[in-house]
């Protein structure tokens, strides 16, 4: 059999979920294989969405018209915001979901999509041609299409490893992927051979809750997708344990067997998120971790050992775990695994996910040597995006790194490459007081209109909240009388009063006054809701340092807008070192400004090379 299509997207993962719709929302008809319709959109290891720097992902991915955070808001059986005691630059949204439920919520959204079609098949070799690009499958059927993106997860070649035990196959059993690899070697592309892992799940009813500490949700806090409006409610609590001294001899004293450490696993694994035994190892100054025990979904009993990650043998891990508070009888109902996988070096892709050896193929995901599904859900959806653009012959669409969390990310790995699964975190963004979660639809809606994924009514809700932040603006130059009650609301709030009549935006630059303070007491903003009076909130609090980072935005525009030609020859020009003309050449930055981030690049370097494209342009 052979079909055609306008686009085939390789794994229907967290990528290729949002590849596939996004193409196919855009009017391309669009073939989305999966080597197992049991595996569409996953959740292979914790089942939960958000966190640290990734529940910024999931806005941006909403507010650019992406399917995630509504999924991942329709399915949460608990949410909460971390870092609550921190600054607004780096609290995350991070919801606990129904395993069962987000897969075949996901699952149905792809289902019925028009241009999309769904089919259970392993792709196993790749033919890149003058007009199209073919996909042949295990049973022999061929597939051909202008652009293949590919998302293929962790399957290609995995393999998961418990002990001394070794089997060929993907997370959670699935089969995984044993030809694709060879194919793309074929193709030129040079593959990295990574390893992450996934912690045991034990039963319920075998842990003992007295005595541990209870984690619940938070009521009414703003959720991930700018179109959910009515509050997520929470369903299930998860609990803290921690690793205690028994628990790290049990590991000490059979470090041997440990494949992470012995040797027998020979991918790099996530510095970030290591396993136990390798924590143990590493700080071993500390005489315990903490560990969360979280539901898997409502339809089951298994729970989850959040940072408990191990590839020890079975029996090993049945001691170490009876060794936690509150575990001490649990019953292990899947053992932990660690799994190894082939992934692409995504220095040979451009910051459009397009590749740089053939322009009809795209890459997103965990196949570019990142990890996370708010990760590999982002690169899904700008690969989707550029896919489409490049099939209606438009430019591409490439997030600066001041534009979101998603444009720093592929920035990085674009431009820098990783020797490790890459994982998004707030430090890694310069710009995060601007790019808090709260902003994403103001940063990023009108470019996701622009592109055609934002419908009439994502947009209609865009734009009221635009008009109710101008008008609550106007309000910010009301004045308060200094009367006995404004002295009292000062002094309740350990402010000195002001001696004279005060604005409302001089009051909220307070240092313990905020604007839900003042209306609360004041009632000043009268009829609108939470969502815009806190973003006006934290506009006024933090103004002079929202107007720096605005000035060095400008900066890093400067440098992004110098444009470098795609055929300037760094080898033929003079007054660049050898090794800066073999970063150079390797990337291939699009301007100055990524050129900038090449490591090893120096200043120097920058101003030297700013001449000569100057130079190079002339000359044309």
């Amino acid at each position: 059999m052979k079909e055609s299509y306008q686009a085939i997207v390789i794994g229907a993962g967290h990528a290729g979920c949002e590849a596939a719709l996004a193409l196919a929302r855009k009017g391309h008809k669009t073939l989305l294989l999966t080597i197992s319709l049991d595996a569409v959109a996953f959740l292979a290891c914790n089942p939960s969405i958000g966190g640290t720097a990734k529940g910024q992902l999931v806005s941006e991915i909403d507010a650019l018209g992406g399917e995630m955070g509504i999924i991942a808001d329709k399915t949460a059986i608990q949410i909460r915001m971390l870092n609550r005691g921190r600054g607004p630059a780096v609290q995350s949204l991070r919801a606990q979901a129904d395993k069962v439920n987000y897969h075949t919520q996901m699952k149905k959204v792809v289902e019925s999509t028009k241009n999309l079609f769904l089919k259970q098949a392993e792709a196993t070799k790749i033919t890149v041609g003058k007009n199209s690009t073919t996909v042949k499958t295990a049973v022999g059927d061929e597939f051909e299409a202008k652009v293949v993106v590919f998302a293929t997860g962790v399957y290609l070649d995995s393999r998961i490893i418990i002990g001394s035990y070794t089997e060929s196959v993907g997370p959670n059993g699935f089969k995984n992927a044993k030809q694709l690899s060879s194919s793309l070697s074929k193709l030129g592309y040079k593959l990295l051979r990574f390893k992450t892992g996934t912690p045991a799940r034990v039963n319920k009813r075998s842990i003992n809750f007295e005595g541990l500490e209870l984690q619940q949700g938070e009521e009414n806090i703003q959720p991930f997708s700018f179109l959910t409006k009515k509050p997520i409610k929470n369903k299930a609590n998860c609990y803290l344990t921690y690793t205690n001294p028994q628990t790290h001899k049990i590991i000490l004293d059979n470090l041997d067997k440990a494949p992470a450490i012995s040797g027998e696993i020979k991918g790099i694994g996530p510095r970030y998120c290591p396993s136990i035994e390798t924590k143990i190892v590493r700080f071993a100054d500390k005489d315990r971790h903490q560990l969360f025990l979280e539901p898997e979904a409502l339809s089951t009993d298994e729970m989850y050992i959040q940072g408990f990650s191990t590839s020890m043998p079975s029996d090993i891990q049945k001691q170490m775990i009876c060794s936690l508070k509150g575990l001490e009888n649990a019953e292990i109902m899947r053992d932990a695994y660690a799994i190894e996988y082939d992934c692409i070096d995504p220095l040979q892709l451009k910051a459009s996910l397009q590749s740089k050896l053939h322009e009809s193929l795209f890459f997103a995901g965990q196949i570019n040597g990142t990890s996370g599904y708010e990760e590999a859900a982002a690169q899904g959806l700008i690969a989707g995006i550029n896919a489409a653009l490049y099939l209606e012959d438009k430019p591409p669409l490439i997030l600066s790194r001041s534009d979101a969390y998603i444009g720093v990310l592929i920035d990085d790995i674009v431009t820098k490459g990783t020797q490790e699964p890459y994982r998004m975190m707030t430090s890694r963004a310069e710009y995060r007081l601007s790019l808090r979660q709260d902003n994403a639809d103001l940063r990023l809606t009108e470019i996701g209109r622009k592109v055609g994924l934002v419908d009439d009514k994502r947009y209609k809700i865009f734009l009221d909240k635009k008009q109710k932040l101008q008008n609550i603006s106007l309000l910010l130059k009301q004045k308060l009388k200094i009367d006995e009650k404004t002295i009292n609301f000062f002094k309740k709030n350990n402010e000195n009063p002001p001696k004279n009549s005060i604005s409302l935006k001089e009051c909220i630059k307070r240092s313990n006054i905020d604007a839900f303070k003042l209306n609360a007491e004041f009632n000043v903003f009268e009829g609108f809701d939470d969502e815009i009076i806190n973003e006006v909130n934290l506009i006024t609090k933090y103004e002079g340092y929202l107007k720096q980072q605005e000035e060095d935005i400008a900066k890093l525009k400067k440098m992004e807008s110098q444009s470098i030609p795609e055929d300037f020859d760094y080898s033929s020009q003079k007054g660049l070192k050898i090794e800066t003309i073999q970063k150079l050449a390797a990337v291939k930055p699009a301007n100055l400004g990524q050129a900038s981030r090449v490591s090893g690049v120096s200043p120097a370097d920058i101003a030297v090379l700013g001449v000569l494209i100057k130079k190079h342009k002339e000359s044309k």
